[in-house]
């Protein structure tokens, strides 16, 4: 399966933005599609998952209540619908994708086997 993020910009604090993961060559069914993001000097981070059957949600507690996690079945393509941006939210943000992920490891990076090229997402203060 091939992922293709986008969406990333530049954006005030307290803004929004949406950013996409579109994929092709395999249906996401039984998959688990997650967000991940990685600022200057800093480790990858878990930010959101789905589940895409079912449409299971997983947060990191810095966004919950901000970001929200979405898929759209038709489409084969995931969202993150990012409001209340914050300077500490810049960062490359990747898309990652696995049909073989078990519940504990759903936060893990190491344990997504397909990733988007990543979209980068600058909040100004």
């Amino acid at each position: 399966v091939q992922l293709q993020a986008s969406g990333g910009g530049l954006v005030q604090a307290g803004g929004s933005l949406r950013l996409s993961c579109a994929a092709s060559g395999r249906t996401l069914r039984n998959s688990v599609m997650g967000w991940f993001r990685q600022a200057p000097g800093k480790e990858r981070e878990f930010v959101a998952a789905i589940k895409w059957n079912g449409g299971y949600t997983y947060y990191t507690d810095s966004v919950k209540g901000r970001f929200t996690i979405s898929r759209d079945n038709a489409k084969n393509t995931m969202y993150l619908e990012m409001n209340s941006l914050k300077p500490e939210d810049t960062a490359v943000y990747y898309c990652a994708a696995d049909f073989s992920m078990i519940q504990s490891s759903i936060r893990m990076s190491r344990m997504y086997n397909y990733w988007g090229q990543g979209t980068q997402v600058t909040v100004s203060s």
